[in-house]
């Protein structure tokens, strides 16, 4: 009887959480007897894990799909498939549009693959896009795909009950839930064991977990049990709501060696209209605040944000306030884009588009070039001190140096000598760009 697997290819596209999905799939698809392959040409089944955050995440998708349309034009038995929050947005329509794919499953449906696989193998599509108020895939231990065995990814969270009105992610992903603090403590424990030197926690909105159940665990609670598997662990989570940045996270996070110093905390705009027009909970000053907590008990901390160009109805004068906060803060990296309305959202029911195209690409490109100056100066600042890296692998430019993350999230190139992935190594900044720390270990 023949052993051979028969072969999965996933791409997947968006954030780290769909990073965590694909892998939570690709156990669900090891379990009935298929492996993870590195050519699409060669795969019996296709996965593309999709973002609906963005109008561009989409595009990009729908061209990728023409490319594998003639996959399947060459191989007729080959099984494509959707995932993730495009599946969930569009739902059938994706099957009109897109005739040559045989399934569409939504973020919360990935344990019903394997039955949904038989139906296509009986000639049929198959269709799942339920959203659950409980699937955490909790105790399911994900596929690691082409990680570097270093650093790995636990969701501790799904869906996001904020309702920011730009954002589809509420309808694509549905209720806020947590999982069980035990299982994630075991996951990262398991992770330890193997090898793995980082963590990060993922969520929607990540430092809302709670946990009631058979006893009171908050995010900053989490967030010590994890950093208490080992010292030798670092610890990093994403992504952040500002009214959830406690004091008592931020302690949490400057007592602990190993729960790195460093918070993405996304403010969108620097304008209190817009925040609130954005639905966003909080005002400028909340914000401003919080920086000032975060900076007055770690120092040391690194921080990055996203930022969205030209909402509905922002002003010049929102757009400065935007640059300003930038400048109050200094933020060490961004995400930056601009607003793209998307199908279904409460932005897109209540408020017009009415930031011309020409105008938000100008603001975005006022911040892009902004944000590199800050992110240089930032870089500026540390040279001369000295910090521990984490490394992660060899070098893109040069097989003699080594590329590796401080706890603040900067990438820092150093020498190799004897050196190598999976190793802390103290690193001395003597240069830099706007993008990465350049140093010598210190022996």
């Amino acid at each position: 009887m023949s052993t051979t697997k028969k072969k999965l290819y996933i791409e997947t596209y968006g954030c780290q959480m769909n990073v965590s999905d694909s892998e939570i799939v690709g156990s669900i698809m090891k379990g009935i007897g298929y492996e993870q392959n590195n050519k699409p040409e060669d795969a019996d089944v296709i996965f593309i894990n999709t973002c609906s955050i963005r109008d561009n995440a989409e595009k990009r998708v729908k061209k990728r799909l023409q490319e594998i349309r003639i996959l399947k034009k060459k191989n007729p038995n080959l099984t494509v498939g959707i995932l993730g929050c495009m599946a969930e947005r569009l739902k059938e329509k994706l099957i009109e549009e897109q005739e040559f794919v045989d399934l569409i499953v939504g973020p919360d449906a990935y344990r019903e693959l394997p039955e949904m696989i038989k139906t296509v193998e009986a000639g049929r599509k198959a269709i799942n896009v339920i959203l659950s108020e409980e699937e955490t895939y909790a105790e399911i231990e994900p596929v690691r795909y082409g990680d570097n065995g270093i650093s790995a990814y636990i969701s501790i969270m799904r869906g996001c009950q904020n309702w920011c009105t730009y954002c589809v992610v509420p309808f694509t992903r549905g209720k806020e839930r947590s999982r069980n603090p035990e299982t994630i403590i075991e996951e990262a424990k398991g992770l330890f064991k193997k090898g793995y030197k980082e963590i990060t926690l993922l969520g929607q909105n990540v430092n809302s977990y709670i946990w009631n159940e058979s006893s009171h665990v908050d995010f900053p609670s989490l967030l010590k049990m994890v950093a208490d598997v080992s010292p030798q662990l670092r610890v990093r989570f994403a992504t952040s709501h500002p009214k959830d940045i406690s004091d008592d996270l931020i302690k949490t996070i400057a007592e602990n060696h190993n729960i790195c110093s460093y918070i993405h905390l996304p403010f969108q705009s620097g304008s209190t209209a817009v925040l609130k027009k954005m639905k966003r909970s909080y005002t400028r000053e909340w914000y401003m605040e919080r920086i000032d907590a975060i900076k007055k008990m770690i120092p040391d901390c690194g921080l990055s944000t996203d930022i969205i160009a030209g909402f509905c109805t922002e002003t010049e004068e929102d757009h400065q306030d935007t640059l300003s906060l930038m400048k109050y803060v200094g933020y060490d990296y961004a995400f930056m884009f601009k607003y793209s309305e998307r199908p279904d959202t409460i932005a897109a029911k209540r408020y017009d588009d009415d930031v011309p195209e020409e105008v938000k690409s100008r603001r975005l490109t006022e911040i892009i070039a902004l944000q590199q100056e800050l992110a240089l100066a930032s870089n500026k600042n540390d040279i001369g001190k000295t910090f521990e890296v984490l490394v992660e692998k060899v070098s893109k430019k040069s097989d003699e140096e080594l590329a590796g993350r401080n706890s603040q999230n900067k990438t820092i190139v150093f020498p190799r000598k004897s050196f190598k992935p999976g190793d802390y190594v103290m690193v001395k900044v003597t240069d830099c760009t706007a993008a990465t720390l350049i140093g010598m270990s210190v022996e």
